[in-house]
């Protein structure tokens, strides 16, 4: 092989050329989707990956926790067809356990790309599909207890060979889920988004040649993980350690704790999660890719959040945690919660960091995703419709800022779905869409509110599903911020009384004089609170984001003449 030497300016060009790829399959997907899940709120993520399954680059609006999903797939992939990856193949998998996944609803997809008879790299994407089958509507419900119960389990398999679709194959997919067509739809938006990527990535080689772009792809993840690990080194060396806890499995179990040790010792930094529950019959276990996803997040997010996402991020952190645990749960772990684990991960990551970074790290966020699922049969159309949306929540206060108000944190990129969407394209009304009052921890700067939807059938009976986390332990503050609020599912009756549902409730009947209230949890506050400016306290109160009594309580050092009086 020639030996290619890239100065920083040609690799930054093509660098730009590959991540253009990335971003307009990102958008491409988006668009041709079917689903709102992936259309409106963007659950789904690209990349190009290299012959040996390295993560080279990921679309910017992609989301963290698909960091090491789609390597999962890969390393599965090339475990499997090594030897018989051919042109116009289209591998389709999501299972965690046999394929790289870290949940059944995100389907992974991969398409070789070929040049000059040469395998030169994969176009890869992932989208969480709204329903995967499984016992509940939504495959997200808590109370399952194995990975069978939560939906379809796909092996790597090819969806396409040498450009023939294998209709069989798309057709046992589409038997064993809710609302097919929309199934189809999100499916032909994944595979168009693959072949688009190989144009796109074809005409890239064409302009800098094939050597070239192999060189690069080398040195965008090697400087990648140099750049990391200079910043690792600027961590004073040290042990740092932290603790906190899951509510629950869902299933009885509670108050499930999750520990880290950090060590720093120059460039080097090990996770060591010894001391975190073993898995647990609920399905809010998670498989080691995504808790590496969420240890990396973290790392960059503290460190560089500028650094590009790719295979240099995932090889600089050493990660260890045995497997059977809840943070790398062994056959058959039920994982459909995990994205709420892992929240708790990057949690207990920034809560050790801390100490060593305390002018870089937020207090706890929302820690949640909190989940809703209304499921029924449209009564305009006598079609069956699954409405699957994770909601924001508060975000934890900064060191120097507040936290911001009912958005999505950390891990997940996602954007809260529009009322119109909701009441356009399902039997559904929105009654209420706001902030949760006196949600954000108070503190010199205050943790971002909590959302609150109240949503209620239309002229039919649905199931309501819902999965939430920080609704028995509020988000922590930091250096004497307070916690943020706790968050809460209810339902409020035909009778006119509101009664409050288990924080993971499953398979309740809703009808038309009903209605579902979901509040997702606040944050944390940073600092304590009679340091907060007077200027904040008064357009605090002048917000009507905080009740007098909340003032009262959480700033009587601090109030202003306004407030006194």
């Amino acid at each position: 092989m020639t030996d290619i030497k890239l100065d920083p300016i040609g690799l930054e060009i093509i660098f730009n050329g590959l991540r253009s790829v990335t971003d307009e399959t990102y958008v491409a997907l988006m668009k041709s989707a079917y689903s709102t899940n992936i259309k409106e709120r963007h659950d789904h993520s690209t990349a190009i990956m290299d012959p040996n399954g390295r993560l080279v680059v990921q679309a910017v609006e992609s989301l963290p926790i698909h960091i090491a999903s789609m390597s999962g797939l890969m390393t599965s992939l090339l475990d499997k067809y090594g030897h018989d990856i051919r042109e116009g193949d289209i591998f389709v998998a999501n299972d965690p356990h046999v394929a790289g996944g870290t949940h059944l609803p995100d389907v992974n997809m991969a398409m070789p790309v070929f040049i000059d008879g040469e395998l030169t790299a994969f176009m890869c994407n992932i989208a969480h599909h709204a329903d995967i089958g499984g016992m509940s509507p939504g495959s997200m419900a808590g109370g399952m207890s194995e990975i069978y119960q939560e939906g379809l389990r796909i092996p790597v398999i090819k969806l396409f060979r040498e450009g023939e679709l294998q209709q069989d194959i798309l057709d046992l997919l589409l038997l064993n889920v809710r609302v097919p067509l929309e199934r189809r739809g999100d499916y032909f938006a994944q595979i168009a988004a693959c072949r688009l990527g190989r144009r796109r990535l074809t005409e890239v080689v064409a302009t800098h040649s094939l050597p070239v772009v192999r060189t690069a792809f080398d040195e965008i993840i090697r400087r990648t993980e140099e750049r990391l690990r200079d910043a690792i080194n600027e961590i004073p060396d040290g042990v740092y350690e932290f603790e906190d806890v899951m509510d629950g499995d869902g299933l009885a179990t509670f108050d499930i704790p999750i520990r880290v040790r950090i060590t720093v010792e120059g460039r080097r930094i090990q996770f060591d999660f010894a001391g975190t529950s073993k898995q647990v019959p609920g399905n809010i276990n998670v498989t080691m890719n995504a808790t590496q996803a969420s240890v990396c997040y973290s790392l960059k997010a503290l460190l560089d959040p500028e650094l590009p996402s790719n295979q240099g991020v995932l090889d600089a952190a050493e990660i260890l945690a045995e497997k059977g645990t809840m943070l790398n749960g062994a056959f058959p772990a039920p994982v459909a919660a995990r994205a709420h684990t892992c929240q708790r991960i990057v949690d207990v990551v920034l809560g050790a960091l801390a100490q060593a970074l305390p002018d870089r790290v937020v207090a706890a966020a929302n820690g949640a995703n909190t989940t809703a699922v209304f499921a029924g049969v449209d009564p305009r159309s006598g079609d069956g419709y699954v409405y699957l949306e994770t909601l924001g929540g508060g975000m934890g206060a900064r060191p120097m800022k507040d936290g911001k108000d009912g958005v999505q944190v950390h891990i997940t990129n996602t954007s809260n779905l529009p009322v119109e969407a909701i009441e356009t394209e399902y039997p559904l009304l929105v009654e209420e869409y706001s902030l949760v009052p006196d949600s954000g921890g108070a503190g010199r700067y205050r943790g971002g509110a909590g959302l609150r939807r109240v949503v209620r059938p239309v002229d039919h009976d649905c199931s309501f599903n819902g999965v939430g986390e920080r609704f028995r332990h509020q988000p922590w503050g930091l250096f004497g911020g307070k916690a943020g609020a706790s968050g809460h599912f209810f339902l409020r009756e035909a009778t006119g009384k509101t009664r409050r549902l288990d924080d993971k409730p499953s398979d309740i009947v809703v009808t038309p004089k009903d209605a579902v209230i979901v509040e997702t949890p606040g944050a944390g506050g940073y600092g304590a609170p009679h340091e907060r400016d007077p200027e904040q306290l008064a357009d605090d109160a002048r917000s009507e984001k905080f009740s007098a009594d909340y003032m009262s309580t959480n700033y009587h050092q601090g109030k202003t003449k306004r407030q006194r009086t």
